[in-house]
């Protein structure tokens, strides 16, 4: 049983333990203390880092039999030697089992070793201290969603960046705003944050925010007259220190709502984000911060107003150009064949096809300049060609994909020259025995 230094005193960044157990771990090295100031991946919150000794840890793992497993970074199946100076340094008694001769026989390594060498263990405390703000910030939040609204907290995550709680209803924008408020006025009152163990009976007398499902003695934290939750977490001493809780996104999620919220330097981090952001979008439109929604709807309407414009300019040069293109047609058996290399994007290419395939007679076969290559089929009304079939077979035959219709189809991605696309295409049409 490993003695959880974390649980009484979250601010505890180092110590110095007794290693007990050196052992492999999923490729890697474990090292099992007799204390830890490391706190496991458990509860929705990530695992601490930094160092035993000279080694860094790369994960920390809560095990079913109540130990720690440190894990550093060796990797006993590939760096043997590095793996055989850390059992070395670390627990010279073991060194012998990961040598080059044991490596990768699991059933020499999974033995436990009784050791009695010490060690440094140091943690990231920037990140802890970051982890103790969005996790007290947690609790503080989703007590004024359940004291305001009735809404329970279901689901709690501490990424890298950001953090959710999943609420169990849905809430209004406005409801997530005053919850907000609620949960900063709490953190401005800079209230103590308190850790006391009771039993599960005694747990079962007082007014926690949810009922804890295990038995035993239970940890609780206590944000004073205001949160009284089971929890194994880090957290700050006053929610002071949380220094500020701002909401972000929020989406329907099982039925409920997933809230993202950051606290404390995240918080600070994202607002100066959104500020360069805000203020690099007002550079670039010459305006005012403040103005920058504003102005993106007025370019939003331009661009749609200008993409109609585009799209009836479009229609008009193919009209044009395919009556030049079907002046010059290929006169065969099966039809009048236009079959051409043309500089244009996927819509240019169907809006020049359509036209050209306008006039009676005509089959169309039109490839981009551009590799991987665009190509659209058409035909009229009256010619039997199916231009899904010829374009099924190009793609066959050159790669890419698409479809369509008999008589149109269209598709991209064909690895060729538009002059072996265009002559795989002319054999196709004038062997169709239709």
């Amino acid at each position: 049983m490993t003695d959880r230094l974390y649980y009484t005193d979250s601010y505890s960044r180092e110590c110095d333990a007794t290693i007990e157990r050196v052992e492999p771990c999923e490729g890697r090295t474990a090292i099992v203390l007799d204390r830890t100031v490391f706190y496991p991946t458990s509860g929705g919150q990530p695992f601490d880092t930094g160092t035993l000794g000279s080694f860094h840890v790369v994960d920390v793992i809560d095990r079913d039999d109540g130990t720690i497993a440190h894990v550093v970074d060796a990797i006993s199946g590939v760096a043997q030697d590095v793996t055989q100076e850390i059992a070395r340094k670390l627990a010279p008694e073991v060194a012998q089992d990961f040598s080059p001769a044991h490596i990768g026989r699991s059933e020499d390594l999974r033995h436990d070793h009784e050791v009695s060498d010490t060690v440094r263990a140091r943690i990231n405390w920037p990140r802890r201290f970051d982890h103790m703000q969005q996790h007290t910030g947690q609790h503080v939040l989703s007590a004024a969603f359940e004291r305001l609204f009735a809404a329970r907290t279901v689901g709690f995550h501490l990424g890298a960046a950001a953090s959710t709680i999943d609420l169990a209803r849905e809430v209004s924008r406005r409801d997530i705003a005053a919850a907000e408020a609620e949960a900063n006025r709490i953190v401005w009152e800079d209230r103590p944050v308190s850790i006391r163990f009771v039993t599960a009976q005694e747990a079962a007398r007082l007014p926690l925010r949810k009922q804890p499902a295990r038995e035993g003695t239970l940890r609780l934290i206590e944000v004073e007259d205001f949160d009284l939750s089971a929890c194994g977490g880090t957290h700050v001493a006053r929610t002071g220190a949380v220094g500020i809780i701002a909401t972000g996104t929020c989406e329907r999620f099982k039925g409920g709502q997933r809230v993202e919220f950051f606290c404390g330097g995240r918080a600070l981090d994202r607002f100066r984000i959104m500020r360069d952001t805000a203020a690099a979008a007002g550079r670039l439109l010459s305006i005012s911060a403040d103005e920058v929604p504003g102005a993106i709807e007025r370019l939003q309407v331009e661009a749609k107003d200008q993409r109609r414009a585009i799209t009836a300019l479009y229609a008009d040069l193919a009209r044009y150009r395919a009556g030049e293109l079907a002046a010059s047609a290929e006169a065969t058996d099966k039809g009048r064949l236009v079959l051409r290399a043309v500089e244009a994007d996927a819509n240019g290419l169907k809006a020049l096809a359509v036209a050209i395939a306008a006039h009676p007679g005509s089959i169309v076969v039109l490839v981009s300049t551009t590799t991987p290559a665009l190509v659209v089929v058409a035909r009229s009304e009256d010619r039997p060609v199916k231009a899904n079939e010829v374009l099924s077979a190009l793609t066959a035959k050159f790669g890419g994909r698409g479809g369509g219709k008999p008589e149109l189809a269209q598709g991209g991605g064909l690895e060729a020259s538009s002059d072996k696309i265009l002559e795989a295409a002319r054999a196709m049409i004038l062997t169709d025995d239709r």
